[in-house]
């Protein structure tokens, strides 16, 4: 056995760096994972990382997907528009590509969603990109996959990318430039999602995300998580705020989307 490298980030597992592969825990999820991955390979997204099958130990061997990763606060330069866009291109196309395995039937981590159009990432953000010369070249951590509607994945890639969260980094867009971002991310993921759909399914994700941050800190000590918890329930109240508002006034006049 190589050497292994502990790999920063794992919030729910150790994941370690062995070679050019990845190792972490399964569960009974990981057979409905690794036929999504192999679905994603299988339709053109090979950014992605490839299962590999068991270890000796049980543990899931995924390749490594080479590049630079980014952690929070982000760089200033994970704002240009060219990211945003390619994220909102690479998310359709591993969509597209898995969508026929999107059965709400089998074992998956987190819980599915109807209508479940595709299987959805769940967790499709910056600091699960990789990127080099600061461009987006890649993705990893499909772990927490399940089938869902597209606009799950989106509303919260707006989240990230947006941002509509708030304080993410140096140089975020200005917010009088968000609605214009969020409609560059609609028109790259190629679906006319309005933006009171996208803050009402981002209201509803992040209350989902606020019960499961308490939930894994009650599980694993960590007491920040809930933190994190509350502050997903305050974000939430904003985006169920704007969705009222979006539904009254279209809040974007100046973009002519008639969004």
């Amino acid at each position: 056995m190589e050497n292994e490298e502990v790999l920063d980030g794992g919030n729910s597992s150790v994941v370690v760096r062995v070679g050019d592969t990845v190792r972490r825990n399964t569960g009974p999820w990981t057979p409905a994972v690794h036929d999504f991955l192999h679905a994603l390979h299988a339709g053109g997204v090979t950014n992605v990382p490839e299962a590999l099958g068991l270890d000796e130990q049980g543990r899931e061997i995924l390749t490594f997907v080479p590049g630079d990763v980014v952690r929070y606060p982000l760089p200033a330069w994970i704002w240009h528009p060219d990211i945003l866009r390619d994220a909102a291109t690479m998310l359709r196309k591993i969509h597209d590509a898995g969508a026929h395995l999107a059965d709400t039937s089998r074992p998956w981590l987190l819980a599915s969603h109807e209508p479940a159009e595709v299987v959805c990432a769940n967790d499709f953000a910056p600091y699960n990109m990789v990127f080099r010369d600061r461009k987006l070249t890649g993705a990893f951590d499909f772990d927490a996959a399940s089938p869902g509607p597209r606009i799950w994945d989106v509303a919260y890639l707006a989240y990230q990318l947006v941002p509509l969260i708030e304080g993410t980094g140096s140089g975020e867009p200005a917010e009088e430039e968000k609605p214009s971002r969020l409609d560059d991310l609609i028109e790259a993921y190629g679906q006319p999602f309005a933006h009171a759909d996208i803050f009402e399914t981002l209201g509803r994700r992040l209350l989902e995300l606020a019960e499961y941050s308490d939930q894994r800190a009650v599980e694993s000590g960590r007491t920040d998580l809930h933190e994190h918890a509350a502050g997903y329930r305050r974000d939430s109240a904003r985006m169920f705020a704007r969705a009222q508002a979006s539904d009254v006034a279209d809040l974007t006049p100046e973009a002519g989307s008639g969004r």
